[in-house]
């Protein structure tokens, strides 16, 4: 079992900077891919951004040049630091873990973090 815990959401004007986090309590931590999903309201979760245990990453074509996902595993922890962020970007934010996979199909999920883009 992997409990997550997102912080950094909040209300920012489209232009504007994010930078969210998910602290795990996994001494394994390091051999989780890890990756951030999204959800508006009234649709489905979407993959934003993942980054495998080796550190490889990946990103919807959404967050591509305006998103960077990155870990430290020494704080068992993973960033997704949002630039240019627009309107359409508002949603919950969650952050999922997956034993050593990219991370896009996650076995354990946190509650997640709102953000809310103001435009």
């Amino acid at each position: 079992q992997v409990q997550l815990v997102e912080s950094g959401g909040g209300l920012v004007q489209a232009g504007g900077s994010l930078t969210l986090s998910c602290a795990a309590d996994k001494r394994s931590f390091s051999n989780y891919g890890m990756a951030w999903f999204r959800q508006a309201p009234g649709k489905e979760r979407e993959f934003v951004a993942a980054i495998k245990f080796s550190g490889e990453t990946t990103y919807a074509d959404s967050a591509k040049y305006r998103f960077t996902i990155s870990r430290d595993n020494d704080k068992k922890s993973v960033y997704l630091q949002m630039n240019s962020l627009k309107p359409e970007d508002s949603g919950v934010y969650y952050c999922g873990a997956q034993w050593r996979a990219n991370g896009k199909r996650p076995e354990y999920w946190g509650q997640g973090t709102q953000v809310t883009v103001s435009s």
